[in-house]
């Protein structure tokens, strides 16, 4: 994880001695133009609550919806700027993701933890195509693989399942017994790659792939170890932050699992939560506008 992050931030410094670079050869301002797309994505994410702790580990069947909007606007032949506001969700379930035959994963296998979360994120990324394009827009490639990366803000909610089936806000339980609950606001750093095609003078079809690299570990509510039963408040708290079968929402009565000590880990803390998007959009171009020359 930590040479992801180093590749992102030299990235990102690649990215900025261009744009300089670019700017200094004066891309004409007829020659720039905006566009506005739509993304629709597969979203998943790598956690506690994966087959293995550990990236690339993910479960297919827990990949889930991500849509966005994005507002781009070219300002050099391979540099140009990105906003995006995107929602989507991620989810995980130890009965499904943990072997309870691999003694690595029995623990999680007995955690028996779930969650789903929702994450809307709002990001601003650099674009830089592998391609050069030094002509208007009607005459952009048609074909342009790129990279990206930039910085991002997300607001995310995660839920878990109770025995009766309904989802319940898992933040304000401090199911590990935090003295205050982890913020549901967070920085990310968004990178990844793509190819965009050029399907007419207006609009292009792209392929993309990114990551999301962020500073807290309670996307799946799961981080340290096991807090003592007397240090979580309700009943909610218990059945979600200690292990337990049985119960139900009228008063979650249940078994606490005698096996499972106070301290125990129950989440990997010296790693933070990722999660990736992959999926197509759709750009269309708004042709800038061209200013007839004005005789005397």
């Amino acid at each position: 994880m930590k040479q992801l992050f180093t590749y992102t931030t030299t990235l990102l410094l690649v990215l900025a001695l261009v744009a300089t670079e670019a700017s200094a050869q004066q891309f004409s301002k007829r020659k720039q133009y905006n566009s506005v797309g739509v993304t629709i994505s597969g979203m998943n994410y790598f956690g506690d609550i994966t087959p293995k702790p550990s990236i690339p580990s993910f479960r297919p069947g827990a990949t889930r919806l991500n849509v966005g909007l994005t507002f781009t606007r070219r300002f050099a032949p391979r540099i140009s700027g990105r906003a995006s506001l995107s929602y989507g969700r991620i989810s995980g379930d130890d009965a499904k993701a943990a072997d309870q035959n691999d003694p690595e994963a029995k623990f999680r296998y007995n955690r028996n933890m779930n969650f789903r979360n929702g994450i809307l994120e709002f990001a601003a990324t650099g674009v830089f195509d592998l391609i050069e394009n030094r002509n208007n827009y009607i005459r952009r490639p048609d074909f342009a693989p790129y990279v990206f990366a930039g910085v991002g803000v997300i607001h995310h909610n995660p839920k878990g399942l109770d025995a009766d089936g309904n989802y319940v806000a898992l933040q304000p339980l401090r199911t590990e017994g935090q003295s205050e609950g982890y913020s549901q606001t967070q920085f990310v750093i968004p990178f990844g790659a793509g190819a965009r095609y050029k399907l007419n003078k207006q609009f292009d079809i792209g392929l993309e792939l990114g990551f999301r690299k962020t500073f807290t570990d309670y996307l799946d509510d799961v981080s340290g170890n096991y807090a003592p039963v007397s240090a979580l408040q309700g009943d909610a708290a218990k059945y979600f932050g200690y292990y337990i079968t049985g119960g139900s929402t009228t008063g979650y009565p249940g078994t606490y699992d005698e096996s499972v000590q106070t301290g125990e880990m129950r989440g990997k803390s010296n790693e933070k939560d990722w999660y990736t998007t992959l999926g197509i959009s759709v750009n269309y171009i708004l042709a800038p506008r061209v200013r007839s020359p004005k005789f005397r």
